[in-house]
């Protein structure tokens, strides 16, 4: 029997995060994925009883508040799972540094899918677009020229939020090809995406 609910679509970033998550740290039989749908225009699904923001994912619980947003709920995961996913001293800061910089990545990215898919034609901007994209491009210089070493090293909250990233860069916008121009965070990703959990829970 599933001991918690996680407020999920499978095509969010965020949510997959989480369920890499579980994978990674034997727990995914203990969660049942209570599907949930819907933009800040129409909350349709979303469970809003749960979190009042009206994001996915949420995490219910038996024993206490749920929990939001993807960066408590991996947090609580890997507790819950006695996983290893947060290193300590200066590793562990730069984890963290390196999912902030990953969410915010896929926050800049849904942004651009929200101008179009929820603004009405004759208000989008596409200065606004081009803004959004220009701080996925700097993220991903950053992470060709100074991440690399890092991204060598043994899992982390990190990696598994940027491989998420990048794989939400390739479902929502292929055509801009992040991949240009830098060849060692493709060869990573490749490498990363053929883990068994990222094969498991890849959009569609």
């Amino acid at each position: 029997m599933s001991l918690l609910t996680l407020y999920h679509s499978p095509t969010s970033p965020f949510v997959r995060k989480c369920v890499v998550v579980l994978h990674e740290t034997g727990q995914l039989a203990d969660v049942t994925l209570s599907p949930a749908a819907g933009t800040p225009i129409d909350p349709g699904t979303m469970p809003l009883s749960h979190n009042p923001l009206g994001k996915i994912p949420a995490l219910e619980r038996p024993d206490g508040c749920t929990l939001f947003d993807s960066r408590v709920i991996c947090r609580f995961l890997n507790d819950r799972g006695a996983g290893v996913l947060y290193p300590t001293g200066q590793r562990g800061w730069e984890a963290l540094t390196l999912e902030a910089m990953a969410d915010g990545i896929t926050d800049a990215a849904i942004l651009m899918v929200y101008e179009t898919r929820a603004r009405p034609e004759d208000k989008r901007f596409d200065g606004w677009v081009n803004g959004q994209w220009a701080k996925v491009e700097r993220s991903l210089d950053a992470l060709e020229s100074r991440w690399i070493a890092y991204l060598a090293g043994p899992l982390c909250i990190g990696h598994i939020a940027l491989a998420c990233t990048l794989g939400y860069l390739d479902f929502r916008h292929a055509e801009r090809d992040w991949r240009r121009g830098r060849p060692a965070l493709a060869a990573w990703e490749a490498r990363f995406a053929a883990r068994a959990a990222m094969q498991a829970t890849m959009p569609a």
